[in-house]
């Protein structure tokens, strides 16, 4: 079954959120696509959900062919963000398709853009496209972002748009979009695995020269609990734009 895009879903006690996330992906990225789902040793029905999930694609030929390019792989302990993605990248690479996308089964980022994100990284040739929650001026306190994560995320962007040379809005998003040609020149192995690894990722782009970019994505908070540590996070970018800027 030959695919263009392989998409992995970061998936760590999301059983309330998992089906609509896998809903909303449209039908012409799911015809060219394979979509494995990683559960971090969720400690809910997350596993219950996706067969649910699964089960309830009956009926049609789209139906059909969604459940032939669903996969799903479950990490028995919580391993972090950053052995996910690592995961989720080796497996994409291993595929063999153009494009390899993150998407978080927590439904904070927007599925149903996925196709616009896939054409524009081809169409301009990029190494790797972000969405910004703050492209679109409010936007992130209109979708309800905690006042401190937009202001510590506003800091932090700028601080690190100091120290790269292509300058973006929004530095920790973790919708994104790579060219399976620049992953292929990335060391996964001498990555974190923590949520450090989006950042990582972005900083070796940036150095080498590649073709970065982003574009706007809503932002929808609904009072979920996170799994990242602003405070030590914040201190672990702050010293990555130290290391970058040679200080």
């Amino acid at each position: 079954m030959l695919s263009d895009y392989f998409i992995f879903v970061p998936a760590y006690n999301v059983a309330k959120t998992l089906a609509e996330v896998l809903r909303k992906i449209p039908e012409s990225v799911w015809s060219r696509s394979i979509v494995l789902v990683i559960d971090d040793g969720s400690l809910d029905d997350t596993r219950g959900a996706f067969e649910s999930f699964v089960e309830g694609l009956n009926g049609d030929s789209a139906a059909a062919e969604r459940k032939s390019r669903l996969r799903y792989m479950r990490f028995e302990e919580n391993r972090g963000y950053g052995a996910v993605v690592k995961t989720g990248i080796t497996e994409g690479l291993r595929s063999g398709v153009v494009g390899i996308a993150c998407l978080h089964g927590d439904g904070q980022y927007p599925a149903d853009k996925l196709q616009e994100f896939f054409d524009y990284l081809k169409v301009n040739e990029l190494s790797l496209l972000q969405g910004s929650r703050h492209l679109i001026r409010g936007g992130a306190k209109a979708g309800k972002m905690p006042l401190y994560k937009r202001m510590g995320g506003a800091f932090l962007t700028a601080v690190e748009n100091l120290a790269f040379k292509q300058k973006l809005t929004d530095r920790h998003s973790g919708f994104i979009v790579y060219s399976a040609e620049f992953l292929k020149k990335v060391d996964l192995q001498k990555l974190s695995s923590s949520f450090d690894i989006d950042l990582e990722l972005i900083s070796i782009a940036d150095a080498r020269g590649y073709k970065l970019a982003e574009l706007p994505i809503p932002t929808c908070y609904a009072g979920e609990k996170s799994n990242l540590n602003v405070i030590t996070y914040g201190l672990r970018v702050l010293r990555q734009v130290v290391r970058r800027l040679g200080v």
